[in-house]
């Protein structure tokens, strides 16, 4: 059996353990679902690497990957590039050109390869500012742009699959495998340098928690694999032999979840929020005995409690309304789902129960990109999973809370440093500790609780501490909230930038025959609707201390977007340049 101890060694192990997979990546192309197994995908990773071997590539070059969805190619000259020694640096489809520019120089990356069109013109448009880039390749066909097949021609010739070879054993298990370059809240991406080891490492120690039926689940990929979360989960997937489908785009994931029928999938919260709205909207037009039923099984949900502590009558009812109501859930997503892992930023309470609930639980996680993600996950299984925490450490993994309370890790899946920074470096690593940023705390039985971001924690001019992620992931249940930033950092008192939910807000207006406008302007200064938001507002509000409570807000005009500037590609807040840019708004509520 192959033993890991390199990010290429996975295909291998597959291999070796489960035979062939005939689904072991698999991709829509026109239509049609394109099966590639687990043998042809390593004799396609093998064809890059001869290939890149001809083409001059060495030890330590940099290969950059930008694909707009996550794809079959992606994975295979992932692998092949590895195999060289060459280091691959994904990045996202959806930064600025001036983002491209600076990280293709930055990481000095000699090739490039595309997913399409529109991600080629951004590259082609700093092309002429990338001193070092040889040559771009595409995925899809593209006219101008040489194809990533011709790789597979030119390596279709064996004969140096001895230099491959020879390559392979020089790859040790503590040499830079990828630099993942964080997307950032503010200022230049960070370029995070991950060995083979701080990955291999993770995968292997968080496989431990994911209850996968090893060589017959089937998984539906969709988060940007350049993210190092999913890239994780897929090198966790080829380890467990599960089949790996990748979602066409997030617009058509409900129909991938209805074609695929995955047992398991990876999301963000922000996108588990939109399902269960979706799913909530959809029980307000029923009407009857079918409401009343609806509502009653949600009402039961949101008081979950894992493991019978609600105690018989409690799962006696639970029991019925999982036939009746929430096995109708399960089925739009595709009838099979039996688990969901969630990561990258806080789960509301409410989603993690009710989803358990529906008996599609959510196990939430906590990492960052420069612990390879993971530092803990909930499990299911014997008694680790606990609603409103990231359950407990993996396997390796240290943790200490520092006085201020933030979270410092030490173990093998920590970063080996942030690329050609080394100021930086040891500014977040101190005595072997990675200093995350993160405030939490254990609970008696050891999980990990995580309070908020140390960086977004503010003092306002009374003294007194507000934690914003706690009060925007509450007020983000209103129906009415698409996002909300809370500010107020050295005024007197908390205050609140919204984004309303406008097509809810249109929603609303028409059942009570408001005329509230038709552009979001005119929705955002409606008095109605400003009104409306206040109610939703005064309601939260109660949950919380008098210092802490949304005195004011302002509604902005606009949607809160990755095009737009206000989210990062994992769909946090971008605070700084959110504040920047309504700072109009923010003038109003406090002068």
């Amino acid at each position: 059996m192959t033993q890991i101890t390199r990010l290429f060694d996975f295909p291998y192990y597959q291999q070796d353990k489960y035979t062939s997979i005939p689904d072991a990546l698999v991709s829509k192309v026109d239509g049609v679902w394109v099966k590639t197994s687990t043998q042809e995908y390593i004799a396609k990773a093998n064809s890059i690497s001869r290939a890149l071997l001809k083409m001059g590539v060495t030890k330590a070059d940099k290969i950059a990957i930008i694909s707009s969805t996550n794809r079959t190619e992606w994975n295979i000259i992932d692998i092949g590039a590895l195999q060289t020694a060459a280091q691959t640096v994904p990045i996202y489809p959806t930064i600025s050109e001036q983002d491209y520019e600076y990280i293709l120089n930055h990481s000095e990356a000699t090739y490039c390869f595309v997913s399409d069109k529109e991600v080629l013109d951004k590259v082609n448009m700093i092309k002429d500012k990338t001193p070092h880039l040889k040559e771009v390749f595409s995925f899809d066909v593209i006219p101008g742009c040489t194809n990533w097949t011709e790789l597979l021609k030119l390596g279709a010739d064996e004969s140096n699959q001895n230099e491959v070879d020879a390559r392979k054993a020089t790859i040790k298990t503590d040499d830079l495998a990828t630099i993942i370059y964080t997307s950032g809240t503010t200022g230049r991406p960070k370029g995070v340098m991950l060995s083979h080891k701080n990955i291999v490492s993770d995968v292997l120690n968080s496989a431990e928690r994911i209850p996968f039926e090893a060589g017959n689940s089937v998984a539906l990929s969709f988060l940007p694999v350049c993210h190092i979360f999913e890239r994780m989960i897929l090198y966790c997937y080829q380890y467990y032999g599960v089949s790996i489908y990748f979602g066409e785009s997030i617009e058509k994931i409900s129909d991938n979840l209805k074609e695929v029928k995955p047992t398991v999938i990876t999301a963000v919260p922000r996108l588990l929020e939109k399902v269960y709205d979706k799913i909530y909207a959809k029980g307000t037009e029923l009407t009857g005995i079918k409401r009343k039923l609806f509502f009653w099984a949600i009402d039961l949900g949101l008081r979950y409690e894992p493991y019978g502590a609600n105690g018989a009558w409690y799962e006696f009812q639970l029991k019925i309304a999982r036939k009746l109501i929430f096995s109708k859930w399960k089925e739009g997503l595709g009838g099979k789902l039996e688990l969901m892992v969630s990561g990258s930023a806080a789960l509301q309470t409410r989603l993690s129960r009710v989803f358990a609930a529906a008996e599609i639980p959510v196990m939430e996680g906590y990492g960052l990109s420069e612990t390879s993600p993971v530092i803990s996950v909930n499990d299911l299984r014997n008694k680790g999973f606990r609603v409103g925490t990231v359950g407990k450490l993996i396997s390796e993994v240290e943790v200490k809370i520092a006085e201020d309370g933030e979270i410092l890790c030490k173990g093998p899946n920590v970063m080996m440093g942030y690329f050609k920074d080394e100021k930086l470096t040891n500014e977040v690593i101190v005595d072997g500790y990675f200093h995350t940023g993160d405030i939490g705390e254990f609970d008696k039985d050891g999980f990990l609780k995580i309070t908020d971001r140390k960086k977004e924690m503010f003092k306002t001019s009374g003294g007194k501490y507000i934690a914003p992620q706690i009060i925007e992931n509450l007020m983000k249940q209103s129906r009415f909230i698409e996002q909300i930033m809370v500010i107020g950092e050295g005024q007197k008192m908390p205050a609140a930038l919204i984004q309303p939910n406008f097509d809810f807000v249109k929603e609303w207006a028409a059942i009570h025959k408001f005329d509230i406008g038709t552009t979001y302007a005119e929705i955002a200064s409606d008095d109605k609707v400003i009104k409306r938001i206040q109610e939703e507002i005064d309601q939260i509000n109660t949950k919380f201390g008098h210092w802490e409570q949304v005195k004011r807000f302002e509604l902005t005009p606009e949607i809160w977007s990755i095009e737009g500037g206000q989210l990062t590609p994992t769909l946090k807040l971008k605070r700084k340049i959110i504040l920047k840019q309504y700072e109009n708004l923010y003038q109003k509520i406090y002068n």
